[in-house]
């Protein structure tokens, strides 16, 4: 089984919104010093029957064709293998 963690985030120069407001918010519960906030999404997809090599092409056209939006976000992603019986714990 191959894990992949994918993070997808605005493209700098993007406006941020809600990265604003959790900026703000963190200001006015005393945080100081937080310059950006920017918000994203996090996702953890497990896959079954192939190899890192194989995870990792389909994890790239899972981001390309649905999970990021190419214009104003990017993604990255980390493949990790894990054994059966820890996959079905997580």
């Amino acid at each position: 089984m191959v894990r992949a963690n994918i993070y997808v985030t605005l493209k700098q120069g993007v406006l941020d919104p809600q990265g604003e407001t959790v900026r703000s918010a963190l200001e006015s519960l005393g945080f100081k010093g937080v310059r950006e906030v920017r918000m994203g999404k996090f996702l953890v997809i497990t896959l079954n029957g192939m190899d890192v090599k194989q995870a990792e092409a389909q994890i790239d056209e899972m981001c390309r064709r649905l999970l990021a939006n190419p214009v104003i976000e990017d993604y990255a992603f980390e493949l990790a293998t894990v054994p059966e019986s820890k996959a079905e714990t997580a």
